[in-house]
């Protein structure tokens, strides 16, 4: 049984369609066809219902697919255990934030790429939520809090994030001092999430409001700059605008707790060591960033 039939399954499996199967792969959709009906033929049962729409599991396909990952999964370990060390071949598909991820990650995979020559990488920036597991990807990078799931994280490093608005704003509408007076002001915000305050070893969680939402920090940036509402965004995409006066802190003496970056992959007994040396690259960038901070 040819492991890249099994890979290309799981993959047409988890993706829902050949057509991005092959994308994900990189190959034709008629290499991934040949693929399917190769291993369909050797198992003597049919894995996949294919139509115009996609492609579904049947049941049998269904419980293969878990055997066939695991497979998969651990001879990728082994190939890694035998390999030289500084050796690192494949292909890595990372997701990270567009808000952060071109500015401060980007280099980082860049320098990952120029390292291992035989690494294939390929990075999605989106602040959209990705779905590691649906959507194929190796890890992603993540910046914030982190909500409940079954993804395995490793903390990267802290970051810090504040309260800001535009002089024109604070002049029109005034400055919130406190959290009771902060929910009554306008925000410019991503969706309807609280925003949490720290006072003294209590946090208190805030529901703001606003008419103006986005899916990126860039954007929310721009609007507070105008003097749409307050923005809570990280003050590393924010220190020429603080420095300049165009936005100014609101309520510095309920700060926002802090923040962290995170690596998230899907759960594995054994996370593959192209995830592993990318996680310690980001650990040491982001170290010599603060260390850099603090100096300055």
């Amino acid at each position: 049984m040819d492991i890249e039939d099994l890979r290309t399954f799981v993959e047409v499996a988890d993706a829902g369609g050949v057509t991005p199967a092959s994308r994900r792969l990189g190959i034709s959709k008629s290499m991934v066809s040949r693929r399917l009906v190769r291993l369909e033929t050797e198992l003597s049962v049919q894995l996949l219902a294919r139509s115009t729409r996609g492609a579904a599991l049947t049941e049998a396909g269904a419980t293969f697919r878990d055997y066939a990952a695991r497979v998969i999964a651990e001879i990728d370990v082994a190939k890694e255990v035998i390999r030289p060390a500084g050796e690192l071949r494949g292909r890595l598909r990372v997701a990270a934030p567009l808000s952060f991820g071109p500015t401060h990650f980007a280099p980082v995979l860049a320098e990952m790429a120029a390292r291992h020559p035989e690494l294939h990488i390929h990075s999605c920036y989106t602040d959209r939520f990705v779905d590691l597991i649906t959507e194929g990807y190796d890890c992603a990078i993540r910046v914030g809090t982190l909500p409940d799931s079954n993804l395995i994280a490793r903390r990267i490093g802290p970051i810090r994030a504040g309260y800001v608005a535009s002089p024109a704003y604070i002049e029109k509408y005034g400055s919130p001092e406190t959290p009771e007076e902060f929910v009554t002001h306008q925000a410019v915000m991503q969706g309807t999430e609280t925003w949490p305050t720290v006072d003294g070893e209590k946090i208190i969680a805030m529901r703001p409001r606003g008419r103006f939402k986005a899916d990126n920090a860039v954007a929310l940036i721009a609007a507070a700059i105008a003097g749409v509402g307050i923005a809570g965004v990280p003050l590393d995409l924010i220190k020429e605008h603080l420095a300049s006066g165009v936005l100014v802190p609101v309520m510095p003496r309920y700060p926002i707790p802090e923040l962290a970056i995170y690596v998230v992959r899907p759960p594995g007994q054994h996370p593959s060591r192209k995830v592993r040396v990318l996680t310690e690259m980001l650990i040491e960038c982001f170290s010599e960033h603060k260390a850099d901070q603090s100096v300055n």
